[in-house]
């Protein structure tokens, strides 16, 4: 018999196998378990010595998941999910849902679409929490890092659960009060451009700009399309914005008519495991409904 086969593994070895190929570190892999760094990295010799292998490539950057650890953990967000369904069984009254949903997204479309959304929601079911991340990094739904995502994309990945939920239009803009009042070329190459340059290379406005406008230098680089918007306003120069980010203000002036090389793609998106639980699929199928651009 193998090292695999004779070793019983047990359910509290595979919440410690999935902690720390989330985590990536066992501080913080015992964080989220309650038990202190030492006690997750015997657990883990303690399953590797029982497999006869190894699960984890330590670094200096952190522990990677061997492709044995992913499916192992793989295993263990079955469980998890399995023991969150049931959890959600025992509630006394049917149509309660409780508990906390993580919900990753960028901070443009948390402000603007997000947590309008929530607010509302919050009414309907007061016993659920949130916890919101906002970064342009998209986080991780197979490994649970959040139960749903809100990202603009046109290609969102095959393996999640989606729903697209409409276009994104982006016009360039000025301030309303003392900025720019209409766009040329003279204007371009004269006025003071705000971008996300550097944080977001890639984005479509970014590159919009660099092939129209080549010559053109931003004055003020910012991590945010949301730090865009803001300076904009106060009058700092000229930036290129959603147009759902400008609907409710009356600080900001439209210059030119949507862009159309800079549209992308909203989607609302979830894992196949954890849509199945009573509080994810409440919060997913709210805002599949009244998230709208």
């Amino acid at each position: 018999m193998s090292a695999k086969t004779q070793y019983k593994l047990s359910a509290s070895d595979l919440e410690v196998v999935l902690a720390l190929a989330r985590a990536g570190t066992l501080a913080d892999a015992g964080e989220r378990l309650a038990l202190d760094a030492s006690t997750v990295f015997r657990t883990i010799q303690k399953v590797e010595k029982g497999l006869g292998q190894r699960l984890f490539e330590r670094s200096r950057a952190g522990y990677m998941p061997s492709e044995l650890a992913q499916e192992l953990a793989s295993h263990g967000e079955q469980m998890e999910a399995q023991l969150e369904a049931a959890r959600s069984a025992l509630q006394l009254k049917p149509e309660q849902v409780s508990g906390s949903v993580r919900i990753t997204t960028t901070d443009t479309v948390l402000h603007g679409l997000v947590a309008p959304a929530l607010k509302q929601l919050q009414a309907i079911h007061p016993l659920l929490g949130f916890d919101l991340h906002s970064g342009n990094e998209l986080a991780s739904l197979t490994r649970r890092d959040a139960d749903i995502a809100v990202r603009a994309t046109k290609r969102p990945p095959l393996h999640l659960v989606g729903k697209h939920i409409g276009p994104i239009r982006v016009a360039l803009f000025s301030a309303k009060k003392g900025g720019v009042k209409s766009f040329d070329a003279t204007v371009a190459a004269q006025a003071s451009w705000i971008a996300p340059d550097d944080a977001l290379p890639e984005h479509p406005s970014v590159v919009w700009r660099k092939k129209h406008f080549p010559k053109v230098a931003p004055r003020y680089r910012v991590n945010s399309i949301l730090t865009v918007a803001e300076l904009v306003a106060q009058g700092l120069g000229i930036g290129v914005l959603p147009v759902f980010l400008t609907k409710a203000r009356t600080d900001l002036r439209q210059l030119t008519d949507v862009l159309d090389e800079c549209q992308t793609e909203l989607w609302l998106l979830t894992h196949t495991e954890a849509r199945h639980l009573r509080r994810v699929s409440a919060v997913y199928g709210y805002l599949s409904q009244h998230l709208s651009l």
